[in-house]
């Protein structure tokens, strides 16, 4: 039988403290797709879609993508956008016999602090009880008990950085599968605690994060269980279901499933202050990389987790690029400052030419530093669109809008029109940095640039640099409550 499959993606991070609302422009900016273009762009990719590509040509499926969108974390979707996001992604739905679909799961519109769940609530009413749902997530995902209700199954990626949602969509396209043959019925389940963090911030190297994923893969290969996904939540999102969850996928019976769920997620309660990686501070950073320059043969890489726009912060903090400024530091690299007005003023001085730049620290001064002023040197200008082949890129092209790279002192700073964090070398190649032979790179990021950078550096640290992201646990006011560690629970109970 020739099945008809609903296929496509939406994802956004969303950062409910941001005060920049995330609009269709910022999916556009990222490269929305639309029907035929889909295709066009993805297939032989190794990336979700392409993998579904692949699926539909071995399982004899014809496909309806719509859609695939996907915006750089950030403030909360406006209302307009989010029904128009829907209209693209539910228009072909009907009369498809299942779905297998990418969401992130930490996504926050205007009118829905659950924005996915209400995506499948809609894909649920128009597919009708019986059809298989597939969905792919993020494994910072605030999974809800209304996503678990409206999709057969969840499945969230098992690696950070993620470098797996292609062997994922893979999985889900077998399950999906099994299900429209009858072979399986896929129900999923939930379990959560008052925890508005915790699994070590999703780190699946070690620790609490790695044990789960591994339990839970080991419950797949031995068929008690079709799917487990173990999510960490996104913690920067202050809504009432912020949290790790686990999901466990059954066939028909959920009652083992239940026990699995509730067991993994007792063991994330009692690990929940577990830290595989402790931060540094600026100066001392700073200090280090000035030290270690003169003898440098790999980059020692300084990592910014509080200005990192892959959690949804602004990007433009100038606190570290100041201080590397500062200690005179020679033959560094700086990715990146968000700041499309610099990059139109660097545009109007001129490739080789020195001028004036104000640069950064516009969205919140307070938010990790307000702008700098210097005299620099304008090295490149590109229209800021390359290939990544890197492991997290998958072939895939990306833009980052119009790009310069600019040189003050020792530091080659690169300064993007489209905000996102340090995932892939090219994003320092394509405008003319060599990373391999730097001896200080610093990056705008948490985790994601350890998959291409930490196999060229001589040392990672990463730095607390007063970002958005080091806000007081104060400003929470959505979260549901008790909560940990918003308040002092000791004992969990039911």
């Amino acid at each position: 039988m020739n099945y008809r499959i609903l296929t496509g993606q939406i994802s956004l991070e969303t950062n409910t403290f941001s005060k920049v609302p995330t609009t269709l422009n910022q999916f556009r900016a990222n490269g929305l797709l639309l029907a035929d273009e889909i295709p066009l762009a993805l297939r032989g990719t190794r990336t979700a879609a392409g993998a579904t590509f692949e699926a539909a040509d071995k399982f004899g499926w014809k496909l309806s993508h719509s859609l695939v969108a996907e915006a750089n974390p950030g403030g909360a979707v406006t209302k307009e956008a989010f029904e128009q996001l829907c209209t693209w992604f539910l228009a072909d739905a009907e009369g498809c016999d299942g779905a297998l679909i990418d969401l992130h799961g930490a996504m926050v519109a205007e009118g829905y602090e659950d924005a996915e769940g209400e995506i499948l609530a809609r894909l649920r009413a128009i597919l009708g009880p019986d059809a298989p749902i597939v969905v792919t997530l993020d494994l910072h995902a605030n999974v809800t008990e209304k996503m678990a209700a409206n999709a057969s199954a969840l499945i969230a990626v098992r690696t950070y950085p993620h470098i797996d949602y292609y062997e994922r969509t893979w999985q889900g396209a077998e399950l999906l599968d099994r299900a429209l043959r009858g072979e399986i019925k896929p129900r999923t389940i939930i379990a959560k605690r008052p925890m508005m963090r915790g699994l070590d911030y999703g780190q699946t190297q070690t620790g609490p994060m790695r044990e789960l994923i591994d339990r839970g893969e080991a419950l797949e290969a031995s068929g008690k269980a079709l799917v487990v996904s173990i999510c960490a939540g996104f913690a920067q999102s202050d809504i009432y279901d912020v949290g790790p969850s686990v999901t466990v996928t059954a066939d028909g019976d959920t009652t083992e499933a239940r026990g699995i769920a509730e067991e993994f997620m007792d063991h994330a309660w009692r690990t929940r202050e577990f830290l595989s990686v402790h931060h540094t501070s600026i100066a001392e950073a700073v200090e280090r990389a000035k030290l270690g320059e003169a003898n440098a043969d790999k980059p020692l890489v300084l990592a910014d987790i509080d200005d990192n726009p892959g959690s949804g912060a602004y990007g433009d903090a100038t606190n570290l690029l100041r201080a590397m400024i500062a200690a005179d530091l020679q033959n560094a690299a700086f990715y990146a400052i968000f700041d499309p007005a610099a990059v139109q003023a660097g545009i109007a001085i001129g490739i080789g030419n020195k001028g004036r730049i104000h640069l950064g620290g516009k969205h919140d001064p307070q938010a990790g530093g307000g702008p700098l002023e210097f005299d620099a040197q304008i090295v490149s200008i590109t229209d800021g669109h390359f290939r990544c082949y890197g492991i997290m890129g998958g072939g895939a092209w990306r833009s980052f809008g119009p790009s310069l790279m600019l040189r003050v002192g020792g530091i080659e700073v690169v300064v993007i029109s489209r905000n996102d964090q340090a995932t892939d070398l090219a994003q320092l190649t394509s405008l003319g940095i060599d990373p391999l032979h730097c001896a200080t790179i610093a990056l705008k990021s948490s985790h994601h640039f350890r998959a291409a950078f930490e196999p060229i550096a001589r040392e990672v640290i990463t730095i607390e640099g007063g970002g958005m992201g080091s806000a007081p646990l104060s400003r929470y006011r959505n979260v549901r409550r008790p909560i940990w560690p918003l308040d002092n629970i000791k004992v969990y109970a039911p």
